[in-house]
């Protein structure tokens, strides 16, 4: 048995992706910050909004399943270096749309682009980092999370406010992704399976989706993704118009308070929580996994008490939901760690298109066309309730601050997959350790 080693380029390879990751959410927050004046411009509904982040997220879904097989047999830098330059690419074009099909058209364009990104990037760290180095590296890989929508959320509104139009961000939001993607092909790929304890068979695996969808954890790690994908787009979709309308904040001013609550709190959340993550699963195998579910308990009832106090003080709105989206992110190094420790390397990246298929399918796809949708729901009501016929702002307001009740609700069923995930982990765990030593030959 061979001894787990890191790859001596990993710390420099490790920037470099989380570089692109965090442009990658950066140019993917655009549309959600300056969604009102694209709203009061075309005369769009909610649901209509909505649509927006779906079509993105089920392109994004559908794309990520080829180009994951794709990324487990040919070179991860090339598939990273295209794929930056074609969302960045398009991400410029977004700028010119001239109404709200144009918009959506494009927008499915970006998400293809994005879709070659993660499975590739997730498979390279298990290759670049030991597994008990990878909660903390795949901590900072998703620091680009928190980053990126902290620095979209902090100077979008700046840039349309500087410029007096919402398609200027999109324009320069291009140059450093298209720059990015240059360095993205001369990275030195380690091969696969370097960083493992048991040397890795250099045969394609037959039958690679059947051997993934036969693992049972990931079949519940998928479904506390979805859940999870659910909570998140919905409120990095809805967050910034609910705090225009809810609490009558101007769009720099809610754009910030959304980069406090989504961006600022992944800091903490994802540099901490990696590192504990690795600290309590040295101690027990299933550790990372109770960790995860015992956040989303603290997230599910921090962000539903914030919504459910009503038009209270903006600053303590933000400041109790920004403590629960604290504890959600410590979702993502335990999480994307533990695919890894149950699919073999030479699987890695056909597990993690699968499982951002579930993702971006069912959980980013519907969460913000369900919040749209019953957004217009609750605000039809309350319009019927008050007696009138004519659909006013408040009503809006209303009926987008109650349909956000679906946040806390999603991260409780997060919490209850993640719980049925721990309990088969260890075995999942042990037999891909098992079946990669029987595929070594003799």
């Amino acid at each position: 048995m061979q001894q787990t080693q890191q790859a001596a380029n990993a710390w420099r390879i490790l920037f470099l992706l989380f570089l692109a990751n965090l442009f990658n959410f950066f140019d993917r927050s655009i549309p959600a910050i300056i969604i009102e004046p694209i709203r009061l411009e075309w005369g769009l509904s909610d649901l209509q909004l909505g649509l927006i982040g779906t079509a993105f997220t089920i392109v994004y879904a559908i794309a990520g399943v080829p180009l994951g097989r794709l990324a487990d047999t040919g070179a991860r830098r090339k598939i990273m270096g295209w794929g930056l330059a074609l969302w960045s690419g398009l991400t410029a074009v977004n700028g010119m749309a001239w109404n709200f099909w144009s918009f959506l058209l494009v927008r499915m364009g970006v998400g293809i682009g994005e879709a070659s990104y993660a499975p590739a990037a997730n498979s390279l760290i298990g290759d670049l980092f030991p597994p008990h180095k990878r909660a903390r590296a795949m901590g900072i890989f998703m620091l680009g999370l928190p980053l990126g929508l902290l620095l979209a959320f902090f100077s979008i509104g700046a840039m349309v406010k500087a410029f007096d139009s919402w398609r200027a961000p999109f324009f320069i939001a291009a140059v450093p992704g298209l720059v990015l993607a240059l360095f993205m092909f001369f990275i030195k790929e380690p091969r696969r399976g370097a960083a493992e304890s048991v040397q890795v068979a250099a045969e394609p695996v037959p039958q690679p989706l059947r051997k993934v969808l036969a693992i049972r954890t990931f079949w519940w790690l998928v479904l506390a993704g979805l859940s999870f994908n659910f909570a998140t787009y919905a409120c990095n979709s809805f967050m910034v118009p609910m705090l225009q309308r809810y609490f009558l904040l101007p769009l720099e001013q809610a754009a910030m308070a959304t980069g406090v609550i989504a961006g600022l709190t992944g800091l903490l959340g994802l540099t901490a929580g990696g590192w504990l993550a690795d600290r309590i699963h040295q101690r027990s195998a299933t550790g990372r996994l109770l960790f995860a579910a015992l956040s989303m308990l603290v997230a599910a009832l921090a962000t539903g008490y914030a919504l459910l106090a009503g038009r209270i003080e903006v600053g303590v709105f933000v400041a109790v939901f920004s403590l629960g989206w604290l504890f959600a992110y410590n979702f993502y190094p335990c999480v994307y760690t533990a695919i890894q420790d149950v699919v073999e390397p030479r699987l890695r990246a056909t597990a993690m298109a699968l499982f951002f298929a579930g993702l971006y399918l069912l959980g980013g796809g519907l969460g913000p066309i369900a919040v749209g949708l019953l957004s217009d729901h609750f605000a039809q009501a309350a319009m019927l309730a008050a007696g009138t016929s004519e659909m006013s702002e408040a009503f809006k307001a209303a009926g987008l601050h109650d349909a956000m009740y679906l946040i806390p609700l999603a991260l409780f069923v997060t919490l209850l997959a993640l719980l049925q995930a721990s309990r088969c982990f260890v075995a999942d765990a042990r037999r891909m350790r098992d079946g990669m030593a029987e595929a070594l030959p003799a």
